[in-house]
């Protein structure tokens, strides 16, 4: 049995696996990839920049980008208009007693449309958390989804780029550096904006 372990584990190792993988997972088609980051919208643990590298890597930079985004911006759109057609629409009375209702009404005041568009331009920013503030604010419906879709494109361009620089790093480390580099300072970046934005 520990034979069998040291193979596998070997074989895990080895870029012909990690090839036919990525083979097996690009055979799946387009829906897959799409339905992978829309999920990520319900379930936030689920780390969109995997998903992203994971799409580049097995249907090229620009296709796993589309689909990425795709998924990002339909599980987005879903999000926000459970919160604003449904909930508020039916449920606002109740609702409307939460004390984090009203925190999150406090805390939409104080955006503008260029500070939305930063806030789902950078990644580890609590987009589930966005979603439900605006959803159930009363901040113009086209207005958000046109901002945060554009924003959420961009972020998953640079998702996509950090992508490609890992599936490039398997032949050029430097790749690898580069790609750890650009993420640490979009890291630093959206953390410094998520402390000015009371979102710790």
């Amino acid at each position: 049995m520990q034979t069998t372990l040291m193979g596998w584990v070997h074989q895990l190792g080895t870029l012909e696996y990690w090839e036919a993988l990525l083979a097996g997972f690009e055979g799946l088609g387009p829906l897959v990839p799409i339905l992978l980051a829309m999920v990520e919208s319900f379930f936030p643990p689920l780390p969109l920049i995997a998903i992203v590298a994971l799409n580049v890597a097995a249907h090229g930079g620009l296709l796993g980008f589309l689909y990425s985004w795709a998924g990002v911006a339909l599980g987005g759109v879903i999000m926000f208009l459970f919160w604003r057609r449904l909930i508020k629409r039916f449920f606002w009375k109740v609702a409307s007693r939460s004390p984090k209702l009203e925190k999150a009404q406090q805390w939409v005041n104080r955006f503008d449309t260029s500070s939305l568009f930063m806030l789902s331009l950078l990644p580890f920013t609590p987009t589930s958390f966005m979603h439900f503030a605006f959803g159930m604010s009363d901040f113009d419906e086209k207005r958000y989804l046109r901002t945060v879709l554009l924003g959420k494109g961009l972020m998953v361009a640079m998702m996509a780029v950090f992508g490609q620089s890992l599936v490039s790093s398997l032949k050029n480390p430097v790749y690898l550096v580069l790609a750890v580099l650009l993420w640490g300072g979009m890291y630093w970046v959206s953390k410094r904006f998520c402390r000015k934005h009371h979102l710790e």
